[in-house]
């Protein structure tokens, strides 16, 4: 990511393509994987906001071929949002200092000294994801 897209804390995840590929309702997430494209693949990553969601998420599909949801805010600057970091089990705060969490949502290296909040993650038989929140 350039310079300055860091330095306004501009991330890389964007949201789904397909903004029906999921729905919030009694606090929890469903999300359809036959149309969210973003976690087709190990890697792939999208962000969930709106819809009555009372915060933002990152859910991605991880190098460990398992899929994560993490609160979409970073412990040391607050505003600053989450992306995965590529090839590796870490996301890592869109900010220039760059504070970067494992996936259980530890704090290993940055200024960030505060663990992210991480969610429970179910994939069913049918090929929806369930995050309880």
């Amino acid at each position: 990511m350039g310079l300055i897209k860091r330095i306004l804390g501009i991330c890389k995840t964007g949201h789904p393509e397909n903004f029906d590929c999921w729905n919030y309702s009694n606090n929890r997430v469903e999300i359809d994987l036959d149309t969210a494209h973003e976690l087709a693949k190990p890697g792939g990553a999208l962000r969930l906001e709106g819809k009555g969601l009372p915060g933002k998420i990152l859910v991605i599909n991880g190098v460990d071929e398992k899929f994560h949801a993490f609160q979409n805010r970073c412990t040391h600057i607050g505003r600053r949002r989450l992306d995965p970091v590529e090839g590796s089990d870490h996301v890592c705060c869109c900010s220039v200092l760059g504070s970067t969490f494992n996936y259980s949502g530890k704090a290993v290296s940055g200024p960030a000294k505060k663990n992210i909040k991480t969610y429970q993650v179910v994939k069913t038989d049918a090929g929806k994801l369930i995050i309880t929140i």
